[in-house]
């Protein structure tokens, strides 16, 4: 029961060939490209004003100079939310539910942001590693516990996407095999279990775009510090 409850977050293939790439380029493919007429279609019209929106939030506590960061920012977060939105649709597969494609979108923005820091500004960026005031034995310690709290950021970035989503579709593959099962003995509890399941269902929704906007602010905190 346990291996049958994980398998749906294993990569699915066809013909011996893995669909994980075909699930990481949907997302791009469900967007309009845009149009040399002067009156746009309504969902091209939502898609720009949520992209600028969305980017002027991003930019808001931002400095002008992170501000050729939005391209970047704005597209992470259009992939993030495309996968995760898709993945709750049925017989489908939700690549931000692995935590190594978590990783490989989190290192390398975590690194971008640091190397940002050091070539701009090494002095302010190296100054986070000691509170100011520090007694002389606390230096090494608080030194070693600032640069390990640094090193973990792209991991506490990958580890709480994946634990979210992952927790989610758990809760759905039970709730929904509880209905399955519980049909046949007693409809009333069924159709109480159905409700609970939509409210769920619901609920992930909403974890699944939060999650999306909360990787990138704290990407475009990080900026912030290091700009």
């Amino acid at each position: 029961m346990t291996m049958s409850l994980f398998d749906q977050f294993a990569s699915p293939t066809l013909l011996g060939t893995p669909l994980i790439l075909l699930a990481l380029l949907i997302p791009w493919l469900l967007f309009p490209t845009p149009s040399t007429r002067w009156i746009n279609n309504p969902l091209l019209t939502f898609l720009n004003w949520f992209l600028t929106g969305l980017t002027k939030q991003l930019l808001l506590p931002l400095n002008t100079p992170a501000h050729k960061w939005a391209l970047l920012l704005a597209s992470l977060m259009t992939f993030l939310l495309g996968m995760n939105l898709l993945g709750l649709l049925p017989y489908t597969f939700t690549p931000t539910t692995q935590l190594s494609i978590n990783l490989a979108l989190a290192v390398p923005l975590w690194l971008a942001t640091v190397l940002t820091g050091l070539r701009n500004q090494l002095s302010h960026s190296l100054a986070h590693l000691l509170p100011e005031g520090t007694p002389p034995p606390l230096i090494p310690i608080l030194i070693l516990i600032e640069t390990i709290s640094l090193l973990i950021r792209p991991l506490a970035l990958g580890v709480r996407l994946t634990a979210n989503l992952t927790a989610g579709h758990l809760l759905i593959h039970l709730i929904s095999s509880a209905v399955s099962a519980t049909f046949s003995m007693s409809p009333a509890i069924s159709l109480l279990t159905f409700l609970v399941l939509t409210l769920l269902t619901i609920l992930e929704i909403a974890v699944a775009m939060i999650q999306a906007y909360v990787f990138v602010l704290l990407l475009t905190l990080y900026l912030q510090e290091n700009t």
